[in-house]
Formats: C-alpha cells, structure tokens, sequence
C-alpha cells in the first residue's frame, strides 16, 4: 500500500464503545467498522482523542489494536494513534501497532507539562525514528494545549523522512498556511468533526479523519468533491452541518453527543466510561431530532 493510497479520503475515527460495566465492547467495536466499511470509509483509525485514548489502559490500548485489525482485515488502510506520556511508552505502543499489522501510526504529544517546540520535536523525532512505519504528527493545540507551528513542523518533517503526514485540528486558514509552509510536500489531513469540510478539501487536504456518526454523508461528499462535483459535495455539506456545529461544541460534547448520534443510528445502546459528560434531557432531544433528519444506517436494529 503507497503513501498515496494510506493519506487520502475520509478515514473513521472509532468511538470507544463500553458495555453497562464500562469495559469495552468487542461486539460493539466489530459493528462500529463494519458501518464504516459499508459505508465507504477510505481507511480506519483507533485510539485518538474521539476514543477516549487517555481512559484507557495500555492492554485495553493493545486490546483495540488486535480488534480493529481483524475486523478491518486489509481491506482499508489502518491507523493508531499513539499516546504516551514517555518516549518509551510511545515505541511501545508503536511495536503493538507494527504487530497489528498497521499501515501507519499518528503521535500525539506527551499529555505531561508544557514545553518548547524544539523538546516536542525532539521527542517526535526518536519515535519516528524506531519504526520504519509512515508516521504522522497530531497537532491539535486548541484540544491538547500543545503543538507546532507550521514552521516547526517543516523543520521536524526535513529531519526525519519517514513523518509524512500531519494530522492537524484547526482552523482551514491556519491549514491552509501549514501546506504553503510545507510547499505541498506534506500531506495534511483535518479533523474537527468534518467542520470547514469542503474549505479544507479546496485549501488542500488530502482528507479528514472524523469520527462515524455522519460516514456515510461525509463519504459521499467527499467522493463527490474528487468527482469535480462540488455543487453536491456543498449540498450533502450543508446538510449535515447542524448535526456537525451541535457536536462540536467541544472534544468533550462530540465524544457525548457525537458518540449518541453514531449508537442511535446503528442501533449500539451507548454507556459512558467515567469520569465523562453526561446528556442533558435537552441534549437527548436534540440527538432524537437529528437522528430523525440523518437516519438509521441499513441494517441496524431499532
């Protein structure tokens, strides 16, 4: 699989789903690829900040890796994103991930302190350099408190070769800057639930990582935009946008909310793993109306 082919399109971010004792649900996770995959979804990725990676444990990290990959089963590109608090960690959880056979990995920065932008690229740069995996940079400051300029970014990607990607959570202006910084030379993929989708695609984007409650719309615009179809790419854009605004008020209301509309669509009763927000009765009813707009995906129980 090229680069080229890994990087692009729409890739699922999964939810982590818990059963009512809150351990992970090995049914749940399987239907949650599985919608994805019938839904188009050009790759598939776990353990980012939309599965709650920091509440869970190292196994049930490893845990996630084993599943996803065999319910994936070669037939998407498959990425993990990597969280830990130390170099060590980090290569730790990257062997687990060359071992589940992934075809890239994403480095989140170490949730401990705040540092300069050279320490960061430092620590970066030793994990990159201990697999020979394609290897992407998250750079969420507005969600993680800490990240990179552009230029920094230009700087850490020149030293190490095998980073070929960024996975970035801003702004299209601020996107947009990263890929003339980089002159092209970087693919850059956004998230923020799908929010400034077809900016980001015309700014340059090579994709979007999202989380699953709208993948078969997100797809759909997507493929549509590379069709040279931009008038339907707006309107399925347009769509589904309230439905993206009312999520993504903040990380901690996509994974509430977010995770509510994807569980109601497939038909996944969803629990929370503490500590978490909680649904307001208000927020619950917003969930059913829009749920009634999207649409279950086919296939799901009611």
């Amino acid at each position: 699989m090229t680069t080229e082919t890994a990087f692009t399109g729409i890739h699922a971010i999964l939810y982590a789903l818990f059963d009512a004792q809150e351990r992970l649900d090995r049914q749940a996770m399987r239907r949650q690829v599985e919608i994805c995959l019938e839904h188009g979804a050009h790759g598939i990725a776990a353990l980012g900040l939309a599965t709650e990676v920091s509440k869970l444990t190292v196994p049930e990290r490893r845990t996630v890796m084993e599943w996803t990959s065999e319910d994936v089963g070669r037939r998407k590109p498959l990425g993990f994103t990597i969280y830990g608090t130390s170099v060590a960690e980090q290569i730790e959880l990257v062997r687990a991930a060359e071992a589940a056979k992934a075809d890239w990995v994403i480095l989140q920065p170490p949730m401990v302190g705040s540092f300069a932008a050279a320490e960061y690229i430092r620590f970066f740069g030793r994990v990159a350099d201990a697999t020979t995996l394609p290897v992407a940079i998250q750079n969420a400051p507005a969600y993680m408190g800490r990240g990179l300029s552009a230029e920094d970014i230009s700087s850490l990607v020149a030293q190490h070769p095998n980073i070929r990607l960024v996975k970035g959570e801003g702004p299209v202006t601020e996107i947009r800057q990263l890929i003339e910084t980089t002159e092209g030379r970087l693919p850059v993929m956004n998230g923020r639930g799908g929010l400034e989708l077809i900016e980001n695609l015309r700014a340059g984007c090579v994709g979007m990582i999202l989380a699953p409650e709208i993948i078969d719309f997100t797809t759909r615009a997507y493929d549509s935009f590379i069709a040279g179809d931009e008038a339907e790419a707006e309107r399925i854009y347009r769509d589904v946008l309230p439905v993206i605004v009312f999520m993504m008020q903040s990380l901690e209301s996509l994974i509430c909310y977010g995770k509510r509309i994807f569980g109601a669509r497939a038909g996944i009763a969803i629990h929370d793993r503490s500590p978490a927000m909680r649904p307001t009765s208000f927020g619950e009813e917003l969930v059913r109306q829009h749920v009634a707009k999207l649409g279950r995906f086919p296939g799901s129980a009611m």
